[in-house]
């Protein structure tokens, strides 16, 4: 009995272990020549909550990126990533802090499907502040539903 319950422990240890190894998965891979490149992928890939990671970094030059919308120049001073911003620089999660929710905004204005959808949600609301209390009923008006041909065959 010892042993089974010996050998449950150890599988849920491994279970965990296996979920650990799988959030370490490379998420960013650098260019191997390229020291700024290769400090950002360690910061990129040992973040403790990739979650909060929704914007990537996508290397332009040696030490220019992407950042959502935003071209950022990069550096690494003293083992610490520095991100021009304005005149001065900024560590990363000072930029992370401050830059991801902006581009996070800017993501979801130009998100067609996204507008599109409000779009609707909003025609919704001002069709149904105009509801009506019962269904509207069709009623035939002259001519609708048959051809003037067939009109003027019965007249005959």
């Amino acid at each position: 009995m010892k042993q089974l319950k010996d050998a449950e422990v150890e599988i849920e240890t491994l279970k965990q272990y296996i979920i650990d190894l799988k959030q370490r998965i490379a998420v960013y891979i650098p260019v191997k020549e390229d020291a700024t490149d290769k400090k950002l992928a360690e910061f990129i890939n040992n973040y403790p909550e990739r979650s909060k990671l929704k914007i990537m970094f996508m290397r332009e030059t040696e030490g220019v990126y992407q950042f959502g919308t935003k071209r950022v120049a990069v550096k690494v001073e003293k083992d610490n990533i520095k991100i021009r911003v304005g005149g001065g620089y900024l560590s990363i999660d000072e930029f992370l802090d401050q830059y991801t929710p902006v581009e996070l905004e800017k993501l979801e204005r130009k998100d067609p499907l996204r507008r599109f959808s409000e779009k609707v949600a909003i025609q919704k609301t001002i069709v149904n502040a105009g509801v009506r209390e019962s269904s509207p009923v069709r009623t035939n008006s002259p001519g609708r539903g048959s051809s003037p041909n067939m009109r003027s065959k019965q007249a005959v």
